[in-house]
């Protein structure tokens, strides 16, 4: 079993409703999101997955929904935590028709601050 990984980045903005501190304003982030999968290497072509496959997958189940968008639009209460779950969600069955599935996922909100989700 290969596990392989691809890094993205996206920027959206979000409020912590409910919460005491800074992020209860409206505020922004670069978001670095890093997509583990795991398979076997294809006979045919030497791969687990071609990168430009796994890419158009994020592209379109998660940078096109969350790229420049503001998150309580899409996410209930966007904590990082909520955040790499519902990417856990868009793009966990999305894999299936390459004979691969989602690893592992891992969220950072800026350069010292990050979530990991395994199911």
């Amino acid at each position: 079993m290969i596990t392989l990984n691809k890094k993205f980045t996206f920027d959206s903005a979000h409020k912590l409703e409910n919460y005491d501190g800074k992020c209860k304003n409206l505020h922004g982030h670069t978001y670095i999101v890093m997509v583990f999968v795991q398979g076997e290497i294809s006979k045919e072509n030497g791969m687990v997955i071609d990168f430009k496959i796994l890419e158009e997958i994020v592209e379109k189940e998660v940078l096109e929904k969350l790229d420049h968008k503001y998150l309580n639009d899409i996410i209930d209460l966007p904590t990082a935590e909520n955040t790499v779950k519902w990417i856990w969600q868009a793009l966990e069955d999305k894999f299936q028709d390459h004979k691969i599935k989602l690893y592992k996922l891992k969220l950072w909100e800026n350069p010292n601050s990050s979530v990991t989700y395994k199911k």
